[in-house]
């Protein structure tokens, strides 16, 4: 029964993606109720317990979810056929398997990740990381600007890896700005 709402909802993107940026906001205002990020409070208030509002119970939560996003994201935007591994064997055979000339056949771009089991493993993981959020076993203290640094270098890093990839071997994972052929087009 669960597959088959699964698979009832496969057509309606849109939908499915507003409804996980509403379960993202619940995350993300449990995270501040919750008091997980005292950054404004701190700096706002000149507050005594600074030191305290350094040191947060959420974060780890929050951390854990943002890496395991970054690695969806990375999967999603990377070519199911990497372009870089394959011109590795075919130096190997002698061969290339990127089109060297216009007449070369076209192949299009297949994610490693689908979208669908993008949206599905993302949606599932922010839901398991709002449950953990309400749990006092991943209540760990957490010196939050280090994770958030850290955090930041990392998908600063991966990110820029990423793009350099995608212009070397030219490819683009979205459709946005690619030509459109209509099927009466003849």
């Amino acid at each position: 029964m669960y597959q088959a709402y699964l698979d009832k909802s496969t057509p309606f993107i849109t939908y499915r993606w507003v409804g996980t940026g509403v379960l993202t906001l619940a995350f993300a205002l449990r995270i501040v109720f919750a008091q997980g990020w005292y950054i404004g409070q701190a700096i706002l208030t000149h507050s005594p317990n600074a030191a305290r509002a350094l040191l947060t119970d959420t974060d780890t939560v929050a951390y854990s979810l943002g890496i395991y996003l970054l690695n969806l994201f990375l999967a999603f935007l990377t070519p199911k056929f990497d372009p870089s591994l394959e011109q590795d064997e075919g130096m190997e055979a002698g061969e290339s398997s990127l089109p060297t000339k216009e007449d070369s056949e076209f192949r299009p771009f297949v994610r490693r990740l689908p979208e669908f089991k993008f949206w599905y493993s993302a949606t599932r993981a922010i839901a398991i990381g709002f449950a953990c959020s309400w749990s006092e076993i991943f209540n760990l203290p957490v010196f939050w600007p280090v994770l958030v640094v850290y955090w930041l270098i990392l998908f600063c890093l991966t990110m820029r890896r990423q793009i350099q990839h995608m212009i070397k071997y030219r490819y683009v994972p979205f459709t946005v700005g690619k030509a459109r052929y209509s099927k009466n087009s003849s």
